[in-house]
């Protein structure tokens, strides 16, 4: 029996971690994408401990820079034959700002356009591999802000609040986007959005000490905060295009269901427009 394989970025802890430990005990070979190797390689032994017949790959992964999503994209079409699931997790939140040295704000780099061009590089195995997913993680926090595509990078003056919505939009856009792509080439891969509610994680690190203090009483824990992630990667009846996240109050927390997002998130007009400005920043075609 071939064993399925799935990439998760953002792998070596909180919903990420919840993911790879989950995905491993289904019998999944489990590619753990991180930017610290030190700190993955800890995570794999953690889930090597629960399930010693695992197998799990670390990898390093830096999404903020884009030279190396292209190295380690080239890496995994030369070791691997098959990607079953893409999971688009790895993020930051409210960090203050940094420029990249490819010259973009640091949330949407990390958040945003490394996934963009990763899922571009990835696309010809993931094509080539039956029924295939991409999993996409956006945010309640997308409804912060709109696309500034007038400046995009916050050159004129920073929110921290306002650019992670709008990376947080930017992935959700892209879901959809890649979802309509995917339908009209025919190729049996499909992309799913997916959003964790609260989830009592350390992305929470950088935001204020309130929302710190709020997090872990109105939302959940990492491991169910997963759920709706693993919903979006495993369930067969999703066609492609939805969005998943917690089914309770607010989509704070709870049971994992199709959920729905706004007007904004929908709009294509500006979902074609956000693809070109990524292909134009990231110097990455997407060939369908």
């Amino acid at each position: 029996m071939v064993q399925k394989v799935a990439l998760i970025t953002g792998a070596n802890a909180g919903l990420g971690f919840e993911v790879s430990t989950k995905l491993a005990k289904l019998g999944f070979r489990i590619v753990m994408a991180c930017r610290n190797v030190e700190k993955g390689i800890d995570a794999k032994k953690k889930i090597l401990l629960k399930y010693p017949d695992a197998v799990i790959d670390v990898l390093k992964l830096d999404l903020s820079i884009q030279k190396s999503v292209r190295a380690f994209a080239d890496l995994i079409k030369q070791d691997y034959h098959r990607l079953d699931l893409l999971i688009n997790n790895a993020g930051i939140m409210m960090t203050p700002y940094q420029q990249t040295e490819d010259g973009f704000e640091n949330q949407l780099a990390t958040n945003y356009l490394g996934h963009f061009a990763l899922t571009a590089f990835l696309l010809p195995l993931l094509k080539t591999t039956e029924n295939s997913r991409v999993v996409t993680l956006s945010s309640l926090a997308y409804k912060w802000a709109d696309i500034r595509f007038n400046d995009v990078n916050f050159k004129n003056g920073y929110n921290k609040r306002e650019a992670y919505g709008q990376s947080k939009l930017a992935c959700l856009m892209f879901a959809y986007e890649l979802e309509r792509r995917l339908k009209v080439s025919g190729y049996s891969t499909i992309s799913v959005a997916a959003h964790p509610g609260i989830s009592n994680t350390n992305l929470f690190k950088s935001t204020p000490k309130f929302l710190r203090w709020l997090s872990p009483i109105i939302g959940q824990p990492a491991e169910k905060g997963a759920k709706p992630v693993l919903y979006a990667a495993l369930r067969n009846d999703l066609k492609g295009g939805e969005y998943i996240g917690p089914g309770g109050f607010n989509e704070w927390r709870g049971d994992p269901k199709i959920v729905d997002s706004n007007s904004a998130s929908k709009n294509k007009q500006n979902a074609q427009r956000l693809w070109e400005l990524s292909e134009k920043l990231t110097g990455v075609k997407y060939q369908f």
